[in-house]
């Protein structure tokens, strides 16, 4: 873990009361454009969960104030991508991102709203897809469904794992094995949503060595 993760961790241990506004926080710089690569987020969110499963953080104000920094975050990168257009592509803050951009763009003309749907999950492109999204004029609705729901799985997927790793499993007796599983399904909704992106991603390859083979 990383010595920013540590800092804030400290933080949230002696400030609990705040645990929600720095994890919102967290999640917001976290889903920013290019400023989202150099953001510890998901290895915080995973010790946040732990501190929820101790019981020393509420876990209802650092649910909400993940999901809406989450949610921002992506919005605003959106938000910048639309006014700028495809010239943000060129931007000298960006031009050492150039193959992040080129896969989100890729990414993004394949699959559009699939492509921010779980761009979310996918480190390399995370705060590069809505970016892609607003430069192509993605319609507004369509990016803010992605964006909610997306968010909405990205935070308990993060935080589930901390959670019962914390012992909080232990409290709730006769529902544990069903709680168990609900939590397994959830954190494995990152592993999921790589997966789905890699074969999206790898299909045109594979079928193009196919033709060249069959050639």
């Amino acid at each position: 873990m990383s010595d920013l993760s540590d800092l804030i961790i400290s933080a949230i241990i002696r400030y609990a009361w705040w645990s929600g506004p720095i994890i919102g926080l967290l999640a917001f710089f976290e889903s920013l454009v290019v400023i989202g690569l150099f953001v510890p987020a998901i290895a915080t969110m995973v010790a946040v969960g732990g501190l929820i499963g101790a019981g020393f953080v509420d876990p209802a104000p650092v649910f909400a104030c993940a999901a809406i920094g989450a949610i921002l975050g992506d919005w605003l990168s959106y938000a910048l991508g639309r006014s700028v257009g495809p010239a943000i592509y060129r931007h000298r803050w960006l031009r050492g991102h150039q193959l992040a951009f080129a896969r989100a763009r890729l990414f993004f003309r394949r699959y559009g709203f699939i492509a921010v749907l779980i761009g979310r999950f996918l480190g390399p492109i995370r705060s590069t897809v809505p970016v892609v999204a607003g430069a192509v004029k993605m319609p507004h609705i369509p990016f803010q469904i992605a964006n909610i729901l997306s968010a909405l799985l990205w935070v308990p997927a993060l935080l589930l794992p901390g959670y019962f790793a914390g012992g909080r499993l232990a409290q709730f007796d006769f529902a544990a094995d069903h709680l168990m599983l609900a939590a397994i399904a959830l954190c494995s909704v990152p592993l999921l949503m790589g997966w789905i992106a890699l074969r999206l991603l790898n299909k045109p390859r594979l079928r193009n060595r196919t033709t060249a083979t069959a050639s």
